[in-house]
Order: structure tokens, then C-alpha cells, then sequence
């Protein structure tokens, strides 16, 4: 049911995922707009790549908490509204909150609708509708950067392990969540279509996790 409350709450996503994470701490501590160098995204990735750790890690960890708080806005609506919590509509609503957060980072109102890959607010996304498939999705990312140093294809493989977590291994028998993991493939395969490229010409650029950043 359509509610000036349910409309508020998605409004507030969006402004939830606007917040210009990348390009606030890199303007406010080290007078540069990450936007301008490296891959010219405004995101955690870039971030590692132009400022370092220090400046990436809560860059992640805001844009992971940008997602995570905008899809439990679904909370503060009520029963009424969205049904009980974890029935289908309530879960619908979960999604509808998420994805919009993370258009708020793709298309950010406070960056000049210029922002980021999304993939840390969608991991946000997906920690608040599905902790099983989330941390199965952790355990991927990880494993395969430790042995790559790939951020790309950490993000790729991990996406599809979400989609077959909440298909077979944790199951919520709810169509729209295995549609929405469809939906982050489809996303992530389309926003990292550079990447891919990248990729396959052994030119995509590695992190560096453990070394401190020269300058």
C-alpha cells in the first residue's frame, strides 16, 4: 500500500545513498576529488586506489552503512503498512528501499548525479534483507581478493555467489528476492563492464591490501 510514509521513507532512502562518501573525505582531508583520478568513480574502490587505506576502509564501510540503514527504514513504517515483518511485502518494501539507496549512489543529488559503482551500498542492501547469503557473499569477496587482488572481480563473483546463496543454500522461497539477485548481477555485470574488459587484457589495476601507500 502506497502511503505518504512508504513515499517518505524512499525519498530518504535516496538521500540516504546520495551521501557522496568518496568525495567528502577526499575534499575534506586531502583536498582531492577522487572523481578526477584513477577509474573517476566516486567509490570505495577508487578511494583504496587514489587515497589509500586510511581513506577507503571508512569510505567502505559508510557507503556498506548507507545501504544497510536506508533498506531497514522498512522498520520504522510499521506492520500496518508493509504487512508483517519478513512476509513477502514486507520483504518487497526491503528491496524497494535498498535499490533505491543504491541509485542514490550511482545518481548522487549532493556530487552532481556523479557517483560510484554501487557495490558497497548494495552489500548494505543485502546484509539488511539476507544475513546467510550476505556472509557466504563476504566469504567469497575475501577469498577471491586475497587471492587476486582484484576489487572487480571480488565484486563479480560474489554477486553471483549472492544470487545462488538465496536461490539454493538459504532459500526465503520469495520470487522477488531471487529476481532482485538476478537484478545484482544484471548490475554488476553492466557497471563493471570496463572492468570485465580490463580483465580479460590483464590490464585491471590490483589493490594493494598490506603495503602502506607512498607517496
Amino acid at each position: 500500500m502506497i502511503s505518504i510514509y512508504s513515499i517518505s521513507a524512499l525519498i530518504l532512502a535516496y538521500l540516504f545513498g546520495s551521501i557522496p562518501t568518496a568525495v567528502w573525505i577526499g575534499q575534506a582531508f586531502y583536498n582531492v576529488d577522487v572523481r578526477e583520478y584513477g577509474s573517476g568513480n566516486a567509490g570505495a574502490t577508487n578511494t583504496f586506489r587514489v587515497l589509500g587505506k586510511k581513506a577507503g576502509i571508512p569510505v567502505m564501510l559508510i557507503d556498506i552503512l548507507k545501504g544497510w540503514t536506508a533498506t531497514n527504514l522498512a522498520y520504522c513504517i510499521g506492520i500496518s503498512t508493509t504487512g508483517a515483518f519478513h512476509s513477502n511485502a514486507f520483504v518487497n518494501f526491503q528491496l524497494a528501499l535498498g535499490i533505491t539507496a543504491v541509485m542514490g549512489h550511482l545518481f548522487p543529488l549532493f556530487a552532481g548525479f556523479r557517483g560510484g559503482k554501487g557495490v558497497a551500498t548494495l552489500f548494505g542492501m543485502v546484509l539488511a534483507v539476507h544475513l546467510q547469503a550476505s556472509l557466504l557473499c563476504v566469504s567469497v569477496f575475501i577469498v577471491v581478493l586475497l587471492f587476486t587482488r582484484y576489487v572487480s572481480l571480488s565484486s563479480i563473483l560474489a554477486s553471483f555467489t549472492y544470487l545462488i546463496g538465496v536461490t539454493f543454500v538459504f532459500p526465503l522461497y520469495i520470487k522477488s528476492v531471487i529476481i532482485y539477485g538476478m537484478c545484482i548481477c544484471v548490475l554488476i555485470l553492466v557497471t563493471h563492464q570496463k572492468n570485465i574488459e580490463r580483465l580479460l587484457k590483464g590490464k585491471e589495476s590490483k589493490v594493494n591490501l598490506f603495503k602502506r601507500k607512498t607517496t
